[in-house]
């Protein structure tokens, strides 16, 4: 039950914020295009809440409730907070924030995909180091193919992701251009490391502590 109510008020939060999104785009706060963007992603938030449903739909996945709920407090930052309510504009550090919390849902992620590879085998007969380890490098991995993804986008579209040029257009060189994707990947480590910390702190050497958060399949 309490899984479904935290689901239906951040369904009612991301209304609200699509509401204040189409009041901008009524009183044209922004450009159209921007209006309209910020939108398409409050829409997307929106959907991207009902992604475990559709992971479990799709591929016959069970993810646990420990990491949906950290999925979806990132969802609140990220989608709700960070652009629909312009939070990454005003707090200049709220993309390092992001960059903190991401790959700790990740590392998570990893931890449970782990469980989920090793099928049937018994969890606590293995070193809780095998999942410290595959968490870190799983969000780690995933932090560097999301900076592939800001490259392309900047290439494709000139979004300007990766800040290599400053609000004015004004083209940065040398180090100062790579100064954000640097700044990125260093916060995407650090939040790696600070859940590798919490879960070894958790587990206390016992690697069924892990089996919390193994993917399941859905049997037939």
């Amino acid at each position: 039950m309490t899984y479904k109510k935290y689901r239906i008020a951040l369904l009612i939060f991301g209304l609200l914020c699509l509401s204040y999104n189409l009041y901008e785009f009524a009183i044209s706060k922004y450009s159209a295009r921007q209006g309209i963007i910020f939108i398409i992603e409050c829409l997307a938030g929106i959907a991207l809440i009902f992604l475990p449903e559709i992971i479990a739909k799709l591929f016959r996945l069970v993810l646990p409730e420990k990491i949906i709920y950290f999925y979806w407090f990132f969802l609140v930052i990220s989608v709700f907070l960070g652009t629909s309510l312009h939070m990454i504009s005003i707090v200049s550090f709220w993309d390092k924030i992001l960059h903190t919390v991401s790959p700790m849902v990740l590392t998570a992620l990893g931890y449970g995909l782990l469980g989920f590879l090793m099928k049937d085998a018994d969890i606590s007969k293995t070193s809780p180091w095998l999942f410290l380890l595959f968490g870190f490098a799983f969000a780690g991995v995933c932090g560097v193919f999301w900076e592939f993804w800001e490259l392309l986008c900047d290439t494709v579209a000139g979004m300007n992701l990766q800040r290599y040029a400053t609000s004015t257009g004004e083209l940065l060189i040398g180090r100062a251009a790579l100064m954000d994707t640097m700044g990125d990947l260093l916060t995407n480590t650090l939040g790696a490391v600070l859940m590798g910390i919490f879960a070894h702190i958790q587990s206390r050497g016992n690697a069924s502590y892990f089996e919390e958060y193994r993917l399941k399949k859905i049997k037939k």
